[in-house]
């Protein structure tokens, strides 16, 4: 994988502390003026490696593959719906244009779009509940409804969701 490009700023008003974040594809590391060149080096490789660190830990390994995908789905299952919903498959698919997800619960199958690749965990964990919820109850009623809220950031990630959809301009809305 390719080092990010780094952009250093310095502030004669920062006195101790060094943080980073990312802005587009940059990493811009924030130090204190008065740190040498070899403070500097240290601080950044540093904060790249805390930065990974930090990404990695919010990133869902349900992100990596379809058998993450279903792996994930039999954890939800057991958790949140008394291990009855069993997907027969579940698999990532290209970006729908107006759902984040689908399920067929006559087949038993469920496809997740891969915009939802990159969301925090607890987003895919709400639309894998979601998804698995219809294999046991097909419509939106409020039987269905009531399985759902057993997830308990169900409202955060409808919210989350939400907000994605109209930032990007993608007109997606919960089914």
């Amino acid at each position: 994988m390719a080092e990010p490009r780094v952009e250093v700023r310095r502030s004669s008003r920062r006195r101790r502390m060094v943080s980073a974040y990312r802005e587009g594809d940059t990493v811009v590391v924030l130090l204190p003026a008065r740190m040498t060149k070899g403070e500097e080096k240290h601080w950044v490789a540093e904060m790249l490696s805390r930065l990974q660190r930090s990404e990695t830990r919010r990133k869902s390994p349900a992100r990596t593959s379809d058998e993450a995908l279903v792996a994930r789905c039999t954890e939800l299952s057991a958790r949140y719906l008394d291990s009855l919903a069993d997907p027969v498959s579940v698999r990532w698919v290209p970006p729908m244009r107006t759902r984040w997800a689908s399920c067929t619960p006559s087949e038993g199958t469920i496809r997740v779009s891969e915009r939802l690749r990159d969301v925090p965990p607890w987003v895919l964990d709400y639309v894998l509940v979601h998804e698995l919820a219809h294999l046991l109850v097909p419509g939106h009623g409020k039987d269905f409804w009531e399985w759902v809220h057993r997830y308990p950031k169900t409202e955060r990630a409808m919210g989350y969701l939400e907000g994605l959809s109209a930032a990007a301009g993608w007109g997606i809305s919960e089914d």
